[in-house]
C-alpha cells in the first residue's frame, strides 16, 4: 500500500507543476489588461529566465495568436484558455489529496475516475500542441510544460488506477507481520474465543500440513485491538469501494472549479468600449494621391464592400505580419474593402527616421507597388521571408543584396523595381502620412477614416474591430 499511495503522490506534484506553468501564462496574458506592452515569461523553469521583452518567443506568438484565448468578440482579450488549465490542474491536484488523506488511494474506482479525469487535459493538450506547431509554427516553453504535464499526469494515474486493480495492491495488511497472524487477525470474534485455550502456547502442529505456524498470544492479541490493527476504521475504508453517487459530486465540484474563475474574470474584465473611436482619425485620407502617377493604394482582395479598411503597414515589419495573421481569422475579413499604404522603415527612402529600422523594406515595398494586381502576392512572400530579407539588408551590400532576393522571385517585376516612377509613387505616399500626421511606427489601422487605437490590434483586436466596423457599417447605412 506504501507504493500505492507514492504513485498518487506522483500525480498530485504532476498536478501542482502544471499548474504553476498555466498560471504563469495566465499571469502574462492578464498583464495586458492595461492595454500596454509587457515582458512576457517563456521558459521550462517559470519565472528563472529573463522574460520576453522584444516580442520574439513562441511564447509571444502563442500568446498573441487567436488561439490564446476565447469569447474575444465579448471579452476584451478574451477569456485566457490557460484560466480554466489552472481550474482544472486545481482540481487533479485535489483530487489526488482527497485519495490520500481518505485512504482511498487502493481504490480501483476512485483511481479510475482520477485517471478518466486526467484524459480532458490530455485531450486538449494534443489539440493545442497541433496548432500550435502547424498552424502557428511556434514552440511555446510554458505551452509545453502544460502539455507535459498533462501527459505525464495520465501516465502515472493510470498505473496508480492499474494497480489498485491487482489483488496484490488490494491487501490492506501490514507485510511485516508473519502470514498465519493475518490470517487470524481477520477472523471473526466468536473465532478468536475458540482459538483461546491454544494461545497459552504460543506454538501448535498443524496436522495436515506437519508443519508448525506461529499464532498470537492472548496478551499480543489484545494489545493489537487496542492499537486498532484488527478491524480497524482505516481497514474497513479501504476494502470498501467509493459509491457512485460520490463520484458524481466529485464531477459536480470539477464543473464548479472551471466555471467559477472563468465566470469571475469574465464579470470582472474591463470595459474598453469607451476607447473606440477614440484615438484620431485621417484628416486628409486623399492628400498626396494621383491616379496620373499611379495611386498610393494598394488594393487587397476586393474593393466593393461598404466599409473601407486602411492599413498602414512595412511589409518587414513583424507586427505587421502578425497583424495580417490575426485579421486573416476576423469576420472583417470578409465584410471590408481592404487597402494598404506603403511605409518601410527604411532609411534608405523614408527621410523621416535616421536609422533603418527594417533595413531592405524600400526596394520590397517599391515590389509591392509594381506588383499591382499582385500586391498580395508580393506581401505574402516578404511576410513569409521576413527573417531572410531582413539579414540581407542588414549586410554589406544591403539593399542590393534585397533587391537581387526580390528581382529573383519576381523577374516580371525587375525592370519597375528602382524605377523614378516607382520611387515618386512611395514618397507620395510618405507625403500623405505626413499630411494627415501619422505617427512613425506600423501598423496603423483605419477603419473608413476612423483609426483602431495600437493597443487593439493585438489581443483586443476581435472586441475592438468588431465594435469599430459594426459603427462605421450602421453609419453607411
Amino acid at each position: 500500500m506504501l507504493a500505492q499511495r507514492a504513485w498518487v503522490s506522483v500525480v498530485l506534484v504532476i498536478a501542482i507543476v502544471g499548474f504553476v506553468f498555466a498560471s504563469f501564462s495566465t499571469s502574462d496574458f492578464t498583464a495586458h489588461l492595461d492595454r500596454q506592452v509587457h515582458a512576457i515569461h517563456c521558459s521550462f523553469i517559470p519565472g528563472a529566465d529573463t522574460p520576453d521583452v522584444a516580442g520574439t518567443s513562441g511564447c509571444h506568438v502563442t500568446l498573441m495568436s487567436p488561439y490564446s484565448s476565447v469569447l474575444r468578440d465579448t471579452v476584451w482579450g478574451g477569456i485566457p484558455v490557460s484560466l480554466p488549465a489552472m481550474a482544472v490542474f486545481a482540481y487533479l491536484a485535489f483530487l489526488a489529496l482527497a485519495l490520500l488523506v481518505s485512504g482511498k488511494e487502493g481504490d480501483a474506482r476512485a483511481t479510475g475516475y482520477q485517471a478518466l479525469a486526467w484524459g480532458l487535459p490530455f485531450m486538449t493538450s494534443l489539440v493545442f500542441g497541433y496548432l500550435s506547431l502547424h498552424e502557428l509554427g511556434a514552440a511555446c516553453k510554458l505551452c509545453i510544460g502544460i502539455y507535459s504535464s498533462s501527459t505525464l499526469g495520465l501516465i502515472v494515474s493510470v498505473i496508480a488506477f492499474v494497480r489498485a486493480r491487482s489483488p496484490k495492491s488490494a491487501d490492506t495488511v501490514d507485510e511485516d507481520e508473519p502470514r498465519a497472524t493475518k490470517s487470524f487477525e481477520t477472523m471473526g470474534t466468536a473465532d478468536t474465543v475458540e482459538a483461546a485455550p491454544m494461545m497459552a502456547d504460543e506454538t501448535e502442529v498443524d496436522e495436515n500440513a506437519g508443519a508448525r505456524i506461529r499464532l498470537a498470544t492472548a496478551s499480543q492479541m489484545d494489545r493489537r485491538m487496542r492499537a486498532g490493527r484488527v478491524g480497524s476504521p482505516r481497514a474497513a475504508r479501504t476494502t470498501s469501494s467509493i459509491g457512485f453517487g460520490v463520484l458524481g459530486g466529485a464531477f459536480v465540484l470539477g464543473v464548479a472549479f472551471v466555471l467559477v474563475p472563468v465566470v469571475a474574470y469574465a464579470s470582472g474584465a474591463p470595459d474598453f468600449s469607451h476607447f473606440i473611436g477614440s484615438c484620431g482619425t485621417l484628416a486628409h485620407p486623399d492628400a498626396a494621391d494621383s491616379s496620373a502617377g499611379g495611386s498610393i493604394y494598394v488594393a487587397l482582395g476586393p474593393q466593393t464592400r461598404h466599409v473601407t479598411m486602411t492599413e498602414v503597414l512595412d511589409p518587414l515589419c513583424p507586427s505587421c505580419r502578425a497583424f495580417e495573421a490575426r485579421f486573416s481569422e476576423h469576420r472583417a475579413a470578409s465584410e471590408v474593402s481592404r487597402r494598404a499604404v506603403l511605409f518601410p522603415l527604411d532609411h534608405e527612402c523614408n527621410w523621416m527616421i535616421d536609422e533603418s529600422i527594417h533595413p531592405g523594406a524600400c526596394v520590397v515595398s517599391q515590389a509591392v507597388l509594381c506588383a499591382e494586381g499582385d500586391a498580395e502576392e508580393v506581401l505574402a512572400w516578404a511576410f513569409a521571408n521576413q527573417e531572410a530579407l531582413h539579414e540581407a539588408g542588414q549586410g554589406r551590400n544591403g539593399n542590393a543584396e534585397v533587391t537581387r532576393m526580390v528581382r529573383a522571385q519576381f523577374p516580371a517585376l525587375a525592370s519597375c523595381i528602382g524605377s523614378a516612377t516607382v520611387q515618386a509613387r512611395l514618397n507620395r505616399s510618405l507625403r500623405w502620412a505626413v499630411a494627415n500626421q501619422l505617427p512613425v511606427l506600423t501598423p496603423q489601422v483605419y477603419v473608413d477614416d476612423t483609426r483602431l487605437c495600437d493597443e487593439d490590434t493585438d489581443l483586443g483586436l476581435d472586441y475592438a474591430l468588431s465594435r469599430l466596423l459594426d459603427r462605421e457599417e450602421g453609419g453607411a447605412r
